[in-house]
């Protein structure tokens, strides 16, 4: 199939649609969780209920489909691997990501996970899981791409919402930001989701990393997100001295949601980003992510009426622009490397990736 000069198979047209199909749905699931958040449900604890959830439903296509592609000796390497997903990307992730929200703004919390795709970039080719060749006009064309989609995506993120306006005080140190934040707590908050992007990169990349030696990703997910439930449970236990839903009122509804959304539905989700990972890459499969704060935007219109400006209109463009570059580029470096064509002037010799 050719789309406008990139041609692709039709498993590959329908991975890049389910990655569309992905965010779309991490986008409402956004939604879910505000309201979970504004009923007083601590963060954790939707983490742990989901994670679990998540696990259990997985489990058993992983035991159907990939029983025969378990490992039989599992290598301590394997395991810390996996261990440090579930820690990294599940449970530090959140707690980072929830303790910047909390010290800066909802403006500033969407637009720091859009730099993902940059961060993976660079650790996926520092370790050679992505094809890196300067003199490559294919990479030239990846490294634009993410640049022009991370640009548009952080118009997205900062013209959808108002910015916050500083209000002037003697002492710099403790200057009150709009939403009553001082500059102390604003750029804390800065740096724990920055922190949180960057072990969120790095986890991305480290599913590449595990795929290599455990080709299956329904496993991976269904091992990962229990872990994660575990480990998370302990973070709460160790940060608010227990595990708790923090409200008493309609606690068998609320945990029903968390099962049946958090649960099944992102957990088939995330199964899904982690196979295309295998089949992608780690970068590919980032540059969707930038999608999720589009199509929020577009629920703000239908639902609340905040209207989509001008600028909010070209970040999506350029996302749009940015990811055609990328794909474009992937697909004839891909192309490249499987024909072993010999290089030519406008043709480029790529490295294989590190770990096979």
């Amino acid at each position: 199939m050719s789309c406008g000069g990139v041609s692709m198979s039709w498993p590959d047209v329908l991975t890049i649609c389910g990655l569309f199909a992905v965010q779309c749905i991490f986008g409402l699931y956004m939604m879910f969780l505000n309201g979970l958040l504004a009923a007083g449900v601590p963060s954790l604890f939707i983490i742990v209920v989901a994670c679990a959830a998540s696990s259990v439903v997985v489990l058993p296509f992983a035991v159907v489909i990939e029983r025969k592609k378990w490992p039989k000796v599992w290598s301590p390497m394997l395991v810390l691997q996996l261990v440090i997903i579930s820690l990294g990307g599940v449970s530090i992730y959140q707690v980072f990501m929830m303790l910047g929200v909390e010290r800066t703004s909802p403006a500033i919390a969407s637009a720091m996970p859009n730099l993902g795709p940059a961060f993976i970039f660079v650790i996926a080719a520092c370790l050679r899981f992505e094809r890196f060749n300067w003199k490559c006009q294919y990479t030239r064309a990846k490294i634009l791409g993410t640049l022009v989609c991370l640009s548009g995506a952080m118009c997205v993120s900062f013209l959808k919402n108002p910015t916050p306006s500083v209000s002037p005080k003697s002492v710099p140190d403790e200057l009150e930001l709009s939403n009553g934040k001082s500059r102390k707590d604003w750029i804390l908050g800065c740096f724990y989701l920055l922190t949180g992007v960057t072990i969120f990169a790095c986890n991305t990349v480290m599913q590449a990393a595990a795929l290599k030696r455990f080709p299956a990703p329904l496993s991976i997910c269904s091992i990962t997100a229990m872990m994660g439930s575990i480990f998370s449970a302990i973070i709460q236990v160790l940060m608010e001295g227990k595990l708790t839903a923090g409200t008493s009122d309609n606690i068998t509804r609320i945990i029903g949601e968390i099962v049946l959304v958090g649960g099944v539905v992102i957990g088939l989700c995330t199964t899904f980003q982690v196979s295309s990972i295998g089949r992608k890459g780690p970068v590919l499969v980032s540059m969707f992510s930038p999608f999720q704060t589009v199509f929020s935007s577009f629920i703000s219109l239908i639902v609340f009426g905040q209207w989509i400006g001008l600028g909010c209109c070209v970040g999506i463009v350029l996302m749009f622009v940015g990811l055609y570059v990328v794909l474009w580029a992937k697909n004839r470096e891909d192309k490249m490397f499987t024909e072993l064509t010999v290089p030519s002037e406008t043709e480029c010799d790529i490295e294989a990736p590190l770990l096979q």
